[in-house]
């Protein structure tokens, strides 16, 4: 399932969570009192669409061979794949 901007972002409201540098992190995360809302947001998560359509789109693209995303926009995607991977844990 790719994970977009928006949905990361109501994810991250959701918990009461903001995007934030390392250097500004104090404790560890996830904190032990996260545990309530690591099983909210896991079950929200669980719930979205898999959006079949996207991955027909992408699917008839590559191959027409005219799918060539950019490292920025591989880049992107892994880290909005990691931050999901990371809630579902």
């Amino acid at each position: 399932m790719q994970i977009s901007d928006t949905e990361i972002k109501k994810l991250l409201v959701q918990g009461g969570l903001r995007l934030s540098e390392p250097a500004e992190l104090e404790e560890p995360s996830p904190r032990p009192t996260d545990g309530p809302l690591i099983k909210a947001v896991t079950a929200d998560v669980m719930q979205m669409e898999d959006r079949e359509d996207r991955v027909a789109e992408l699917k008839a693209r590559i191959e027409a061979g005219n799918y060539a995303p950019t490292g920025e926009e591989i880049a992107d995607a892994m880290m909005r794949r990691a931050i999901a991977d990371r809630v579902r844990a």
